[in-house]
């Protein structure tokens, strides 16, 4: 090549340069190109390019099938825990509270009306719980030998009332005096004394409550007829006298809090119990081994594809002196597999406390629930990433994403109107409607209202005892269901079937294209040197639409 200029080899050399450095962008262009493409294949389609087997989508398939096992052993064994409980709870109220029906009155027990009907549940609960072993047909006994009756009243200061001339003259502090039974105490005489004790002499006008509470033990063996060891129990029975009213009426409230312990020295002689114990802890370590390996493979994936995300933002500031959009990033960034990673976690935690109850180390159901019950579902909304692959599932998935931001925005705004509605409900209709005692109930009943349930008990049950409120209530409940059925659901209904029909149209017309998009736009599809061959795997063989 001839040049114009005088003979400078210095540049030459800089015009060489140039055009080698040019052709180390064509060069890395390429790769990227290469690499961007391979990294936003399915799983089928890398097999076809690089023979790469796709070891998350058969370890996702495995551990879906093993998880969900073990989510049904868990619940069986937990459902025998939950029945025990149950069950208990109701042989004490029958044992302990006397003319107890078997059916609660609202959200307490049963009523008395009677000083004589005070004076006789007391002692009536004392005298079960002193002849307890005689009368239970259950397994139950006291704590320890120490343990026994704690009986607490609470009431005002000493004071007089004269309700014939509105006379009220009381201390309005409180005091609590408190006794300690045990049951050698409460056998033969010593019983009657303290029964007769001034303790028990009660002045209902200044009673606030007595609160009476024992702790029981028991011992679950309808667990081995599941081919499970027994767990010890131990149930910590409060039952309140509540007269904080003063109504004439006394709400007797019975609370069981049960604990769940280990059996300090047991032995049941049944290999079969050993045996099934074992095969259940190997199978939880199964369990923990898959998703450790899927918990390495997807964090591997995300560390790989946040190191091919740097270097496409690299290059594309390199040649085209502009900086990615957020959009084009966030494509690097795979929810799947951090919805994945966090069901790993999940169900690893789990599944060691899982082992530990069964090894009977560790009680505590509650979390361990929590725990399984959430990694199985991520693990089960996860197969919608595999069946994404099918444009006709597809469709669900991008409106759910589409639709995400402004449903959102649009749940903000209406929940500030469902605010106003529950505190407004709750101030006016709580004196004279059930369902609107307390902010809690009131949000239920307002959104059983928009799902159409309920509707004519909620309007029946005001009373009538106000004009005023009742006129209200039907302003109120009429104004609140014409807004969220006809006008705020039906809003949040077309907010979705909006993103739909736009899905829809970019399925047919193509969707909307980025500067990732226009950069893989040109690139051809990617040939390799080995001989594609016929696939393994059932769900690997030749589909335009892939895989799942």
């Amino acid at each position: 090549m001839e040049i114009s200029l005088k003979y400078l080899p210095g540049g030459r050399a800089v015009a060489s340069g140039n055009v080698m450095a040019q052709s180390d962008l064509d060069l890395k262009e390429a790769v990227l190109k290469e690499d961007l493409k391979f990294y936003f294949m399915n799983p089928c389609e890398k097999y076809r390019a690089r023979r790469q087997i796709p070891w998350k989508l058969a370890l996702q398939i495995l551990k879906i099938l093993m998880v969900t096992t073990q989510l049904i052993f868990f619940g069986l064994s937990n459902q025998l825990v939950v029945s025990f409980k149950e069950e208990n709870t109701i042989a004490f109220k029958h044992l302990f509270l006397k003319g107890y029906s078997g059916v609660d009155e609202d959200d307490y027990s049963c009523s008395i009306y009677t000083q004589q009907d005070a004076y006789d549940s007391i002692f009536y609960v004392i005298n079960q719980y002193r002849q307890l072993k005689n009368i239970s047909l259950g397994t139950l006994g006291y704590e320890h030998e120490g343990s026994g009756l704690k009986i607490c009243k609470q009431q005002y200061k000493k004071g007089t009332m004269l309700t014939s001339n509105d006379t009220v003259n009381i201390d309005v502090s409180t005091e609590t005096e408190c006794i300690f039974l045990k049951p050698q105490e409460l056998a033969g005489k010593n019983a009657e004394l303290k029964q007769n004790s001034s303790f028990f002499s009660l002045e209902f006008y200044r009673l606030i409550q007595v609160e009476i509470s024992f702790k029981l033990k028991g011992i679950a063996l309808q667990t081995i007829h599941a081919r499970e060891l027994p767990d010890c129990y131990a149930f910590q029975n409060t039952i309140t006298f509540n007269n904080r009213a003063h109504s004439g009426k006394i709400k007797i409230y019975f609370d069981s809090d049960t604990d769940i312990q280990e059996c300090k020295d047991w032995h049941i002689f049944s290999s079969v119990l050993q045996k099934n114990a074992q095969y259940i802890l190997v199978f939880d370590g199964f369990v923990i081994l898959s998703c450790f390996a899927s918990l390495i493979l997807c964090t591997r994936s995300i560390v790989l594809a946040l190191r091919l995300q740097k270097r496409f933002v690299n290059f594309f500031l390199e040649k085209y002196k502009r900086r990615v959009c957020h959009a084009d990033r966030l494509e690097f960034i795979n929810g799947w597999y951090v919805l994945v990673i966090i069901s790993d976690v999940m169900t690893i935690i789990g599944s060691i406390l899982k082992m530990e109850i069964k090894a009977k180390n560790l009680t505590s159901y509650d979390v361990c629930s929590i725990l399984l019950g959430t990694s199985t579902l991520f693990v089960w909304v996860g197969v919608i990433r595999y069946l994404g692959y099918f444009q006709t599932y597809n469709v669900l998935i991008l409106t759910m994403q589409a639709s995400l931001p402004k449903v959102l925005r649009f749940c903000c705004c209406a929940g500030m109107i469902y605010l106003g509605y529950t505190f407004c409900g709750w101030i006016v209709l709580g004196p004279y409607h059930e369902k609107f005692e307390d902010l809690n109930t009131v949000a239920e009943c307002l959104f059983s209202l928009v799902n159409g349930d309920d509707m004519f008990a909620t309007f029946a049950q005001i009373q009538q005892k106000s004009t005023l409120v009742w006129v209200f209530s039907r302003l109120y409940l009429y104004s609140f269901i014409s807004l969220f059925i006809y006008m705020i659901l039906s809003l949040f209904i077309a907010l979705i079937t909006d993103s739909y029909d736009t899905i829809k149209k970019y399925q047919q017309s193509g969707f909307p294209v980025t500067d990732l998009h226009e950069f893989l736009k040109d690139h051809g599809s990617i040939r390799y040197g080995k001989e594609q061959t016929s696939m393994p795997f059932i769900c690997c063989c030749r589909r335009l639409v892939g895989c799942f």
